[in-house]
């Protein structure tokens, strides 16, 4: 009985040459390869998706990795709609990728890029070095193993964003999924060493009476240092009510990292040092910078976050009738900066440097990060034995309905309603076991005692 040499399903002819069987359909004229039943089967799919004008599915695009790198962030910018920053470390990542691609002898397209050569770029990133502040100046280092770790997540990430969108073969695996970047471990890391009593003591003994609120706020709180620059009178404090509101900002250009907004209790201690801080201040940062700290403000004390947004609106304006098109979220964010900067309000890297000028002081130059205060603030809460629930809300961090989110709240969170007058009891008994309660008090007879005139504000 003679052996069919070939069949065809609707638009889609099946030969057999040699021991190989061969499709062709018409989308593009390519051919694709497969076993005759799998080609039976594949066939019968490739017509009903030509029939209907549908992508067949063996069809896809290869293209450049940069081209890749090009689509997958006007992605993120105009479709998912991620913040800028988020946007431009994504940036910085994937330009590591592409530099080794553009040095390295493996393929620069999607279609031909593999696991083996994923895992040669891996040891490429294990022997740059790179300034670990981002300064050119700065000294170099090799690259630790956490940075390493968030470059192939955000390369798996491209890769998966290219499968979906057919970049890839569709038998293809994405080539950073396939050499198990989670079983990594991370060895190498900037150590986090929290102040001891000690170290509390001398640093805050160190701080001047610009500094002592900022770092003061930091730690009785434990917002990041980008929220505290971003608080805003009145909306964000309520010194009656003892409440300090952490909110996004995107009609200024700025958002919680997390997006998640959160009500913060004042303790008792903080809240007099605050009323230092505003004065009689009715609008503006809560914050301002070193020189506008005097009683001096650049802008009204009326400028709140809704007349900042209508002048940062008139700006944007301006510039737009100027140039004929509308402006980029980039150039807004740089606008933004600058209102911010005009309402005198501080720079978070300006809170690392006078931080990094606080630890050498005391002795403690390989501290670097004012994020210390976030660490040391949870791990009171942890000390007090602070509801996790309450913790979760404090450090605003996201409480998922499943157990999956790590918090191990689970569907409980959903069903658990704090009270308010809870949550500052906690947070009041945490604190009080730091000495940071003391030195405020101390900080405020000081500056009672040297300031005769308290109209001269702070020094």
């Amino acid at each position: 009985m003679a052996q069919h040499t070939s069949f065809r399903v609707g638009k889609v002819r099946a030969d057999l040459r040699s021991k190989v069987w061969y499709l062709t359909y018409f989308e593009d004229g390519q051919r694709r390869r497969a076993s005759k039943d799998a080609a039976r089967q594949m066939a019968a799919q490739i017509n009903s998706q030509s029939e209907v004008g549908a992508p067949a599915a063996l069809s896809f695009e290869s293209v450049s990795l940069e081209e890749l790198q090009t689509r997958w962030l006007r992605h993120h910018e105009q479709v998912l709609r991620s913040s800028v920053q988020t946007i431009n470390r994504y940036r910085a990542a994937t330009k590591h990728f592409l530099e080794f691609v553009a040095k390295a002898r493996v393929p620069r397209t999607t279609s031909h890029f593999r696991a083996p050569h994923a895992e040669e770029f891996v040891r490429h990133l294990r022997t740059i070095e790179v300034a670990p502040n981002g300064h050119a100046n700065s000294k170099k280092r090799l690259l630790l193993d956490k940075g390493i770790k968030f470059i192939l997540e955000t390369c798996r990430a491209l890769l998966n964003f290219a499968i979906k969108r057919r970049h890839l073969s569709p038998y293809a695996e994405n080539p950073f999924s396939v050499i198990d970047l989670d079983r990594i471990p991370i060895e190498t890391r900037r150590p986090i060493l929290i102040f001891s009593a000690d170290d509390e003591r001398r640093f805050f003994e160190a701080c001047d009476d610009w500094q002592f609120p900022l770092f003061a706020t930091l730690e009785m709180t434990g917002m990041r240092p980008g929220e505290l620059a971003h608080l805003l009178l009145p909306d964000d404090l309520d010194l009656e009510r003892s409440l300090l509101f952490v909110r996004n900002k995107p009609k200024l250009g700025w958002q919680v990292k997390t997006r998640s907004e959160r009500e913060i209790p004042i303790a008792p201690a903080l809240r007099d040092v605050l009323q230092v801080v505003i004065g009689t201040r009715c609008g503006g940062p809560v914050f301002l910078r070193r020189r506008f700290a005097n009683g001096q403000t650049p802008m009204s004390d009326e400028a709140n976050q809704k007349g900042l947004e209508q002048e940062l609106a008139h700006l944007v304006a301006i510039r737009e009738a100027e140039q004929g098109q509308p402006i980029t979220r980039p150039e807004r964010a740089v606008m933004a900066r600058m209102l911010w900067s005009e309402a005198g309000a501080l720079k978070p890297d300006r809170i690392r440097h006078e931080f990094m000028r606080l630890t050498r002081a005391i002795g403690h130059p390989h501290q670097t990060a004012p994020k210390l205060f976030r660490h040391l603030f949870a791990t009171n809460l942890q000390d007090a034995n602070v509801d996790p629930l309450i913790r979760s809300e404090l450090m605003g961090h996201s409480i998922g309905a499943s157990s999956m989110s790590g918090n191990g709240l689970g569907m409980t969170a959903n069903y658990t309603h704090i009270r308010p007058e809870t949550r500052r009891q906690q947070l009041e008994a945490a604190i009080n076991l730091r000495p940071i309660v003391e030195h405020c008090r101390s900080w405020l007879t000081t500056l009672a005692t040297r300031q005769n005139n308290p109209s001269e504000g702070l020094t």
